[in-house]
């Protein structure tokens, strides 16, 4: 069988499939399991500086082939509550990337402090969520700002640090370079693509918050369409993220450039299981090819041009 171990950013990981945020992290015991169901590692939901409720249902719409449109609102306990459900999620064995979104740079290095001392392996920044008002997108779609968020988190913390970038930007490649010059680790990509669904009965937007971020199969060519672009733009390693729901996905990912991948919207309409089967399918399709290795399919399209 291929060996799927791969180093990012200085963490070895039994497998490229990590738990992405947002999906199943509301908790110690979901992190742990996802874990234990065969991830290669687990990612937080993004957790901020005071608790958070969210928006008001409905925030998700279900498309049985696209995937998901969601505008959630970044609910979350705080980052006085959340270091709790970390450590059981560490005490189960499960390599934790902390994420943490924020308003401007000051409080993203602050927050990253304070995660990092719970014992995670990495920090992921949360600049690109679609539909929070003075987080996300709003605060990650200049190169500028992007620099300079990260430089103040990795000023401030000794972990990896992983940029979540934006699809919704005319450049996605520039950010990362961005993040690149800040001092990043990684970049990850992509975040939710911004989109509507309109109830034609009741004549409004059918997501109470009204935009949304589209998740699943529907953003996979545009994801990998970002990775390509950001793989040529960088050094630095890049982690795929949208619509992966078989290993021949994930595959394609790594051959654009990626070196892991997250799985999200697969979780939620395949449930945990997900990730065993990503792994033998993936395992089984790098036999089929000729690798020995996932490692050395990284980035491997680039070269047939």
């Amino acid at each position: 069988m291929a060996d799927l171990s791969v180093r990012l950013a200085g963490l070895v990981l039994r497998n490229p499939f990590l738990l992405a945020s947002g999906i199943w992290g509301e908790s110690g015991d979901s992190l742990s399991g996802a874990w234990s169901a065969g991830a290669g590692g687990v990612i937080t939901k993004s957790i901020g500086t005071a608790p958070r409720p969210g928006y008001p249902n409905p925030t998700v719409e279900t498309y049985e082939r696209w995937g998901l449109l969601n505008a959630m609102g970044l609910p979350n306990p705080g980052i006085d509550e959340y270091p709790r459900e970390i450590e059981v999620a560490r005490r189960a064995g499960a390599p934790v990337v902390g994420s943490v979104f924020a308003g401007d740079a000051a409080e993203f290095a602050r927050l990253a402090r304070r995660i990092a001392a719970t014992g995670v392996v990495a920090v992921e920044l949360n600049l690109s969520c679609p539909h929070a008002e003075g987080f996300g997108t709003e605060v990650g779609s200049e190169p500028e700002d992007v620099e300079r968020i990260v430089r103040a988190v990795v000023a401030e913390v000794r972990l990896p640090v992983i940029a979540k970038i934006t699809p919704n930007t005319s450049d996605p490649a520039g950010l990362a370079a961005a993040a690149e010059q800040g001092g990043a680790a990684a970049v990850s990509a992509i975040n939710t693509l911004r989109a509507l669904a309109i109830d034609v009965h009741l004549r409004r937007p059918v997501l109470s918050h009204g935009l949304g971020g589209l998740s699943g199969p529907a953003i996979k060519p545009v994801g990998l369409a970002c990775v390509w672009q950001i793989f040529e733009a960088v050094s630095i390693p890049v982690v795929g993220i949208g619509g992966i729901r078989t290993g021949r996905d994930a595959l394609e990912y790594v051959m654009a450039g990626a070196r892991a991948v997250e799985i999200g919207t697969a979780v939620a309409f395949d449930g945990i299981g997900v990730f065993e089967r990503l792994n033998r399918e993936l395992s089984a399709l790098l036999d089929e090819i000729g690798y020995a290795r996932l490692e050395e399919a990284v980035g491997a399209a680039h070269t047939k041009l």
